[in-house]
């Protein structure tokens, strides 16, 4: 089953439950490739995503956006082919790029963001996104907000686990993953997969919107320490 994607601004109350906002480790590594113009890896828990951005770059006339530049996104699988998953995440990448990126201040030019999947072990989409955002902070590119992923799912009791491991993603009935700006912790994108209420949604939406938060600070911890060895 092909997880749908959407991509909007929406804002949600937070629930009176509230479900656990556990996260898996995290690890993350900037500017370790020579060639892509920002590089970034990114690890949660066993899940890793190596990511590289190229541009702004000469774009081909066919694909060129008189006002802004074009942006194109490429996931690698570990083994194999990209499949119908692959475009999918594509995709929800993309969207989300596009609507974090300050792209009219480089028109009638190409974005080109590729991710190599190390190893997934759960919450793949998430873990894509958050190595998305840093290898864009890597490159220098104009950004009007910072973005991470949080993954949720829900188990056939109805409990809500975030960041879940790929054998808790296969027992649950529902699977979501939400793109959360840096801004006003909104959702800029969602991509579910499985059966959930309205309620169960907006509880994950609540939940994501509380985990962001700490993503947020290991991005701000990183890049600390990334530019205090170079004082």
């Amino acid at each position: 089953e092909t997880p749908h994607c959407l991509v909007h601004t929406m804002e949600v109350e937070e629930s009176s439950t509230h479900p656990t906002t556990a996260l898996r480790e995290f690890g993350c590594e900037e500017n370790l490739l020579s060639r892509p113009d920002g590089s970034a890896s990114f690890v949660q828990g066993d899940t890793s995503v190596l990511a590289g951005v190229y541009g702004p770059a000469e774009v081909k006339v066919s694909k060129e956006i008189y006002d802004r530049a074009t942006m194109e996104v490429l996931i690698q699988p570990k083994v194999g082919l990209p499949g119908v998953a692959e475009r999918s995440r594509e995709q929800c990448v993309r969207e989300t790029c596009k609507a974090a990126l300050l792209s009219s201040l480089h028109p009638r030019s190409s974005l080109t963001l590729v991710l190599q999947v190390i190893h997934d072990d759960g919450a793949l989409l998430a873990c894509s996104l958050n190595a998305a955002c840093m290898a864009l902070m890597d490159a220098g590119l104009p950004m009007r907000c910072l973005f991470c992923g949080v993954t949720c799912a829900i188990d056939p009791e109805g409990h809500i686990y975030t960041d879940p491991t790929a054998a808790q993603e296969r027992e649950s009935r529902a699977v979501m993953t939400f793109a959360i700006d840096s801004a006003e912790r909104r959702v800029m994108m969602s991509s579910t997969k499985g059966s959930f209420s309205v309620s169960e949604l907006q509880q994950c939406i609540a939940v994501s919107q509380r985990a962001s938060g700490k993503i947020f600070q290991f991005y701000r911890d990183s890049v600390s320490r990334r530019y205090s060895k170079m004082l």
